[in-house]
């Protein structure tokens, strides 16, 4: 009975954890989804080598964790970003962020907030390069509905107003005022009796329906947002969650110190770090306690890395959109630079007598725990589509 409270607690505390860059990432895929069109994430994000840096340096800064970037990942899969590049940008932007450095410099000082985004970049482009070594007909198309939908519903209204714009009717040179739908094209098109400049009403009017436009856009976005990618990820997200409490109820920290250091407790770290669910920002205070408790930096470093770049939502979510060939490229990505940048870290510090211990201090809480649960309310509640149905 003691087990199951704990077990309880610690899924309330991971899912108050997550909720709040969760939401932030289904933000920001859905205001992509709005207003980025599709052709300039293909052009950037398509084929070649050089898209998958760009994933990784955009990625990178950007303060989402490992659940927060299935949304937007998901998004730019959809929208004509390419396989790879995506492994990639699953890989940057949850291992490290803004946030993230600033929590590294302040708990493990500077060399772990200089080396932590290097790895994270450098373990991103790799992971990158061994997706790309997959066979494009071995690699699962995005998913065909969005794409029909973004062809269906936005077709027909581009071709409205592509008639609204490119239809002027020819007005006489006795014509007193122009008809609506000349209004956008007034200042090309003007009769011998018309004025060349825009009255104030004219002007107006575009004003207000460019204004009408933006919130339209926007609140397609978040509608998007709110109904359809967050049906596709929710039962991932659930399972990850579940499967981190009990990790973390059954799992503890004294277990992982019995191994020591090296490669089998290294190994053992991303045994355990690859399932279960951690954040950037959050891991670091772990690492942290870790390091004071006797483990060596560079497997703490295998904890930062591998914990927040997979959970198995983010796996679940890697098969579903790009299949088994790239699921199974990205774990390998992912544990091999994480125990590769980790062994150098542990073999500099050694070269260089430095104790990164001494540069260690008190972790703060980052937000505040009622916000994490309103956070975790509000995405239970659009999950539940006949009460979410009562309000969208």
């Amino acid at each position: 009975m003691e087990q199951l409270t704990f077990f309880i607690k610690n899924f309330i505390d991971l899912s108050a954890e997550a909720s709040p860059w969760l939401l932030l990432g289904l933000l920001i895929a859905g205001l992509m989804k709005a207003w980025v069109p599709s052709k300039i994430l293909s052009k950037h994000l398509g084929k070649g080598k050089s898209a998958i840096v760009k994933a990784a340096l955009i990625g990178a800064p950007l303060p989402l964790c490992s659940c927060g970037v299935i949304p937007v990942a998901t998004e730019l899969r959809r929208s004509g970003a390419s396989a790879h590049a995506t492994a990639a940008f699953l890989v940057a932007t949850p291992e490290t962020g803004i946030d993230s450095v600033s929590v590294s410099y302040a708990l493990l000082g500077p060399i772990f907030a200089i080396y932590r985004p290097f790895a994270a970049i450098m373990s991103a482009i790799i992971t990158g390069l061994l997706v790309s070594s997959i066979k494009e007909e071995d690699i699962k198309s995005p998913t065909a509905e969005v794409n029909q939908s973004n062809s269906s519903c936005c077709a027909s209204k581009n071709s409205t107003e592509k008639s609204l714009i490119t239809e002027p009717k020819v007005s006489s040179c006795c014509s007193s005022k122009p008809a609506i739908k000349e209004i956008k094209v007034a200042a090309k098109t003007s009769s011998c009796c018309s004025s060349n400049t825009a009255t104030i009403s004219e002007v107006a009017l575009i004003s207000s329906s460019t204004l009408t436009d933006f919130f339209e856009k926007t609140k397609t976005g978040v509608h998007y947002a709110s109904t359809k990618l967050i049906d596709d990820i929710i039962i991932w997200l659930a399972i990850g969650l579940i499967f981190a409490a009990i990790v973390r109820t059954f799992l503890p920290e004294e277990f992982l110190l019995s191994y020591g250091n090296g490669l089998p407790a290294m190994l053992l770290m991303i045994a355990i770090s690859i399932p279960m669910y951690i954040c950037a920002t959050a891991s670091t205070p772990i690492a942290a306690g870790f390091i004071m408790a006797g483990l060596s930096p560079g497997t703490a470093l295998v904890f930062m890395m591998a914990g927040p770049a997979t959970n198995i939502s983010t796996l679940g979510v890697i098969k579903n959109e790009m299949g088994g060939a790239v699921l199974i490229r990205y774990l390998l990505g992912v544990a091999l630079c994480a125990i590769g940048f980790a062994s150098l870290l542990d073999l500099a510090l050694n070269y260089y007598s430095i104790n990164i211990g001494e540069q260690m201090q008190h972790s703060h809480e980052l937000l505040p725990y009622w916000f994490g649960l309103t956070c975790a309310a509000l995405i239970a509640f659009l999950a539940i589509k006949p009460l979410r149905k009562l309000v969208l």
